[in-house]
């Protein structure tokens, strides 16, 4: 019975490598439930992402018939902060509060500038589906409203996950930095997945009261869970005053900007991010509109999107961990953008759902393979001691090219469908045009990554012979 025991034990952990991948990033000092429950935070931001990305941009467009336009510009307006996310992770690494810590106050202020914004959110959209009518103000005030509360959730979000990453780095020894990152991303996705999810069979029967509940419930639960994820993670330190010496951002941006094409990764990181985010803001309008989705099935195609995600996350994570190249790896999952989007565009004029969610599965699983090989080697080849700035660097990149797509994609479908026939093929002629230029995107991403990919060997050889980057490359 003991060898029974110890056979399915030994199982148990190899079933918990294979589906949670970085699980072995744990150690003897930072646990796997201590990586888990720090990693809460994630969660929290994936239920906002859900709401604002994938929920709230269908019902804005769709049942309260806000231009795409102007709902691309509106969740595009977090992203105006996202520049300042390197900034953050700096002040975060020198900061020090009257208590002893420095990355808490930051990740506090962020979840309470979530909340702030999730609070909001109801009121506006109430305006918003009473405007015009007598008794209501007008619908410019709900639309004000409701930029306001994106804005307040999107900088919340940028500085709760900057610095929370910030931490997770701080509390892993340095040869596991990387792989808990990883962790981090990996529960993003699940806590992204479980959401959509959750939110498809709570709105499944869709009211605007019933929204209204359902944001309210996700503004509690991110003071719940990031509150879980803070309680005695951060030792308090000594003394409040900050350490001599301290380089200025300028001195730590020109350090990292002179090592191993700095310039070049973040701008493939750039413009990859642009050509798979693009789409962010028209998939469930696309799937409402064109194939005549409910509500709740629309919802579900988030779900699709970060099953995907995380399946490329998984493989990246097997596939690395032998010594591929991160580059090459990025490249691949740029090569599987391509198809994915010309199953979503042939979705509509052969009226499958199944094709489109199939095209979605794999815009997620490309965008995870991508996303998994930029992200090691930013940790790969990031200078000594800076890995919160290359990480924040990173951040900083994925989410303003991210922003910019998601407006640009907005503007561009209501500038098609105005001239296009008033019909249904008229009428995803603006969608198409869309997934069409994140085609063309893709393809100048894998020229501008051909450079990079010719010096992955350098790169991985330079971080085996650095003795502060030893065993990064095995992420």
């Amino acid at each position: 019975m003991n060898r029974v025991s110890q056979s399915l034990m030994k199982g148990w952990i190899g079933l918990g490598s294979c589906f949670l991948p970085f699980a072995d990033a744990a150690t003897p000092d930072l646990p796997l439930s201590r990586l888990l429950r720090l990693s809460l935070f994630q969660v929290s931001v994936g239920m906002s992402l859900v709401l604002l990305i994938g929920t709230l941009n269908r019902v804005m467009i769709v049942e309260l018939g806000v231009p795409a336009s102007l709902v691309g510009i509106m969740l595009s307006l977090p992203l105006i902060f996202a520049p300042f996310r390197a900034v953050i992770g700096f002040r975060s690494d020198t900061h020090r509060s009257e208590l002893g810590w420095k990355r808490v106050p930051f990740i506090y202020k962020g979840t309470m500038l979530q909340f702030g914004g999730l609070a909001i959110m109801p009121f506006a959209l109430l305006v918003l589906s009473g405007g015009g009518q007598a008794g209501h103000a007008p619908a410019w005030i709900g639309q004000l409203g409701a930029a306001l509360s994106f804005l307040l959730v999107g900088v919340g979000l940028h500085t709760t996950q900057t610095v929370g990453l910030a931490l997770a780095t701080d509390l892993a020894p340095v040869e596991s930095q990387p792989k808990v990152v990883g962790l981090m991303y990996v529960m993003l996705l699940l806590g992204t997945m479980a959401s959509a999810l959750l939110f498809g069979i709570l709105l499944a029967d869709f009211s605007p009261a019933r929204l209204i509940q359902v944001i309210q419930g996700t503004a509690v639960a991110t003071i719940v869970f990031n509150a879980i994820a803070l309680w005695k993670m951060e030792a308090r330190g000594r003394s409040t005053k900050t350490v001599a010496h301290v380089p200025t951002f300028q001195q730590s941006w020109e350090s990292y900007l002179r090592g191993g094409q700095a310039m070049r990764r973040l701008v493939t990181v750039g413009l990859g991010t642009m050509a798979f985010s693009m789409e962010d803001v028209l998939l469930e309008p696309y799937g409402g509109q064109i194939l005549h989705l409910t509500v709740g099935d629309t919802t579900k195609l988030t779900a699709a999107l970060a099953i995907g995600g995380l399946s490329g996350f998984g493989l990246a994570s097997r596939v690395l961990s032998r010594g591929f190249d991160p580059f090459r790896m990025a490249g691949y999952g740029a090569l599987v953008g391509i198809p994915a989007f010309l199953a979503v565009i042939a979705a509509a004029p052969l009226s499958s759902a199944l094709l489109f969610g199939l095209g979605t599965l794999l815009i997620g699983f490309g965008a995870g393979l991508f996303g998994h090989g930029t992200l090691t080697a930013t940790m790969n080849l990031a200078p000594q001691d800076q890995a919160g700035l290359a990480l924040g660097a990173w951040g900083a990149v994925q989410a303003s090219a991210a922003g910019v797509a998601i407006a640009l994609g907005g503007i561009m479908r209501d500038l098609v469908a105005s001239v296009a026939p008033p019909n249904t093929l008229g009428a995803a002629t603006g969608y198409v045009s869309v997934y069409a230029l994140e085609i063309i995107m893709l393809l100048a991403t894998l020229l501008t990554m051909a450079h990079l990919v010719r010096d992955g060997q350098d790169g991985r050889l330079q971080a085996r012979v650095r003795p502060d980057n030893a065993g990064v490359r095995t992420t």
